[in-house]
């Protein structure tokens, strides 16, 4: 993929339609990691919004030459106001791959949302209220993790790897784009510790 993806131009993430559903890829210079939108702090109603285009999109992708060349604009249209509205959430640069053209083109925040960071010096990191996020983050995801391999080991200890492996397959791709979003990224460090923990007890479960 290389230079042609959309965020190798500056976007941290790409809004795709992937069927009938609109997905978030974001790239960490290896591999792509999609997300659906309703696992991000977006909104019900943007979410919402967001996967209605993609519906949109594929229905006119299978319609006439003659329809799809009058709606392609509408889709297009509709997309990229939603990537606006998903980096101005984000506060991010959000790439827009048109699901009919496969045009790429990226969307910057909002000029407000740009100029109010560096504006002001920034504020202090706030060590004791996101470790304390953290930590909550950390022991709920831990005690479920290790709760649900311990029960399923009883059965069969496959199952306990299986399910240290949907569930960190499952919550990575979103730790990895919200690591940088000033609340969530207190999340994300608890989930990522829990789910490291979570491995190296596993073997203590199984055996």
């Amino acid at each position: 993929m290389g230079d042609d993806i959309g965020w190798a131009r500056g976007a941290a993430v790409q809004l795709r339609a992937n069927g009938e559903r609109a997905v978030l890829v974001g790239h960490d210079g290896v591999t792509e990691r999609e997300v659906d939108p309703r696992r991000l702090p977006l909104g019900l109603e943007l979410t919402d919004a967001l996967h209605e285009w993609a519906r949109v999109a594929s229905a006119v992708s299978r319609s006439t030459p003659n329809a799809t060349e009058a709606a392609g604009t509408v889709v297009t249209r509709r997309g990229l106001q939603l990537a606006g509205r998903v980096a101005a959430s984000m506060g991010v640069p959000v790439g827009y791959l048109d699901p009919l053209s496969g045009q790429e083109l990226v969307v910057e925040p909002p000029e407000v949302a740009r100029r109010s960071r560096p504006a002001h010096p920034p504020e202090p990191v706030p060590w004791l209220t996101g470790l304390t996020v953290s930590a909550a983050s950390l022991a709920v995801l831990l005690i479920t993790v290790v709760t649900l391999a311990a029960t399923l080991a009883e059965t069969n200890v496959l199952l306990a790897v299986g399910s240290n492996v949907v569930v960190t397959t499952g919550l990575l791709p979103s730790v990895w784009l919200v690591r940088r979003q000033p609340i969530w990224r207190w999340v994300a460090l608890g989930v990522a510790a829990a789910l490291v923990l979570a491995w190296v007890a596993l073997p203590f479960i199984v055996l």
